[in-house]
């Protein structure tokens, strides 16, 4: 039986989803707040079967063609087989929005896991291998 596959950008309650997916993923000290994400239409959600999976986030440069993609989350307690071929569906969505829509030439992430260096190597991003990277951040109070 197939599912049904759902790429959108954020509705109502969805930012409360991503907030437990990253409590559960890294615990209390990492939540990411709402007013440092970007405006809804470039936040989104894949869905399997109108549940949602994962989630990622588009920041867009106002002054150049460049986008990041981060705080890609997944909901943990999904553990069924396609898991891996909708994190890469919802990346590939973002990417095609952010070129359709955004006009964006350039992305630039940090994958922060291995599964998530896995995707981006089958979508053709470069990954310099020279040295680890890190994720560092800092929030601004």
């Amino acid at each position: 039986m197939d599912n049904k596959v759902t790429f959108r950008t954020f509705k109502e309650g969805d930012y409360e989803t991503c907030q437990i997916w990253w409590e559960q993923w890294w615990g209390e000290e990492m939540p990411v707040r709402r007013e440092i994400l970007p405006q809804d239409n470039r936040c989104f959600i894949i869905e399997s079967d109108e549940v949602p999976v994962a989630a990622s986030f588009l920041y867009v440069d106002s002054s150049s063609k460049m986008g990041t993609i981060t705080w890609t989350i997944s909901d943990p307690d999904y553990r069924k087989p396609d898991r891996g071929f909708l994190l890469e569906l919802l990346i590939s969505c973002i990417e095609a929005e952010a070129k359709d829509v955004w006009d964006v030439q350039l992305f630039y992430t940090i994958a922060d896991n291995k599964q998530m260096e896995r995707i981006f190597r089958k979508l053709d991003w470069y990954i310099e291998d020279s040295a680890p990277t890190y994720g560092c951040y800092k929030v601004l109070s």
